[in-house]
């Protein structure tokens, strides 16, 4: 500071100095410019990687703490897909990844991974063969964070008609899908059902002893087939116990069960929505039914509740005029949801939803269901309490097949922990098979005429 006195006045005034105003000045604008400094994002942080292998596709799923962008591309000679995720950078769980791999995927022969460039990884997929890739992301739900998902297809599916059929060759001349098998042998790409991949009955079932000989259906004997459907799979574990056991494991164990005491049954056959642990969207379960001309469709689920005293059996069929019960509703509305925890491809999938699920089951069909129902109650009631005496109704969406009877089957409830053990247990679960199968047969020898004529 300068002071300077006015001797006229006798006043003192104050003046800066001009290089100190410059200097001032020059700060002032520094510490403007300061908040626009470009800042480094953040790279989002890997919680999870799973790989689902299986016939019909192959899932690869990253689970992160934030929505990532990604683009993907494939080529050929040899077949390959390179995925490029943005917002990522190299870290251990992505080489856990790579050891994911398994040698028997039909689809992933090796993956290689690397920092393309800064803040974008690279995965580079070496591929056993051609296929037709989805890719898409996933919001928060349950017990999940932001999942980017890559879905290998093959490029030519199979139909499910012609995996059931080359597994199971037809039992007698009857059998009314034989002429079908004769189409598919001279159209061998298939008879139009791109859209949902093959599902091979590729496990063994156990030895189980031969049945007695079926009831004449009509005037002619024919093949009846049941479409077996496991709930869950893959992402989406159902339900899980206390003890940590997973619904989608035990309900496939015993619809292997009672696919085996089926296939051993003379004039029936089972064919399973899924035989493996992977995720099966709702829409595609019901179609794969029909498109096997199934008799019958049978979902297997293990129930569960708040209340860890909850238990017994329970069987459901579709309701067109609202649920028989709050807790036939509430049931409802979890397992449609299964979509959602699984994860499906909206932009491919919604016209698809739309088609699939609308309510075109009749009234007729509803009826037959109580009756395939309380069939099976009888049966179930010998080996295990009955959570309720009377077939239950709800909204479920894997029910509304237009075209054959449907219910859905909770065996126990999961959620108990007594019930939990028995859910475990090989004998308990070849119980519950018996049951289903013995309720089954009876209602087929008391309504030969709803088999379908094929």
């Amino acid at each position: 500071m300068a002071h300077r006195a006015n001797p006229g006045k006798g006043e003192v005034t104050t003046q800066l100095k001009a290089p100190n105003r410059r200097a001032l000045l020059g700060a002032a604008t520094t510490l403007l410019l300061l908040p626009v400094v470009p800042r480094i994002a953040m790279a989002s942080r890997l919680l999870a990687v799973r790989t689902w292998p299986a016939d019909e596709y192959t899932r690869v799923t990253l689970e992160l703490d934030s929505e990532l962008k990604a683009e993907h591309f494939t080529l050929e000679a040899p077949h390959r897909m390179v995925v490029d995720i943005t917002g990522l950078d190299m870290s251990p769980a992505l080489n856990d990844l790579v050891r994911k791999v398994r040698t028997d995927d039909p689809y992933i022969n090796s993956l290689r991974v690397a920092q393309n460039r800064p803040n974008i990884v690279r995965l580079v997929f070496d591929l056993k063969q051609a296929i037709a890739p989805q890719v898409f992301t996933l919001k928060p739900v349950g017990d999940y964070k932001y999942r980017l998902v890559l879905d290998l297809y093959p490029k030519v599916a199979q139909d499910p008609l012609a995996a059931l059929l080359k597994k199971q060759p037809q039992k007698n001349e009857e059998d009314p899908l034989a002429r079908i098998l004769e189409d598919i042998g001279r159209n061998p790409k298939g008879t139009g059902m791109a859209s949902v991949p093959v599902l091979p009955d590729s496990v063994t079932p156990p030895s189980v002893a031969a049945q007695p000989e079926s009831p004449k259906l009509g005037r002619r004997s024919r093949v009846i087939t049941v479409a077996l459907d496991p709930g869950h799979g893959g992402e989406d574990p159902g339900a899980i116990g206390k003890g940590g056991t997973r619904e989608k494991d035990v309900v496939l164990q015993i619809a292997q069960k009672l696919k085996a005491r089926i296939d051993a049954t003379p004039g029936m056959r089972a064919y399973l929505t899924r035989d493996g642990d992977y995720f099966v969207p709702l829409h595609v379960r019901v179609e794969k039914a029909r498109r096997v001309k199934a008799d019958l469709f049978v979902s297997i689920h293990a129930d569960a509740f708040v209340r860890p005293t909850a238990g017994g059996s329970s069987v459901y069929v579709l309701s067109s005029s609202g649920a028989s019960s709050s807790a036939a509703r509430w049931l409802a509305d979890k397992e449609n949801a299964a979509d959602l925890i699984g994860g499906i491809n909206l932009q491919v999938q919604d016209r698809q939803v739309a088609k699939i699920l609308l309510d075109l089951s009749t009234s007729a069909q509803i009826k037959d269901s109580v009756k395939v129902g309380d069939s099976v109650l009888d049966d179930l009631k010998n080996v295990y309490r009955l959570h309720k005496p009377q077939v239950e109704q709800a909204a479920f969406a894997v029910l509304k097949a237009p075209d054959m009877p449907s219910i859905l089957v909770e065996t126990a409830f999961i959620s108990n922990p007594d019930e939990e053990r028995m859910l475990r247990s090989s004998a308990d679960q070849e119980k519950f098979a018996a049951a289903l199968h013995g309720g089954i047969r009876r209602f087929f020898t008391a309504n030969p005429h709803l088999a379908s004529a094929g």
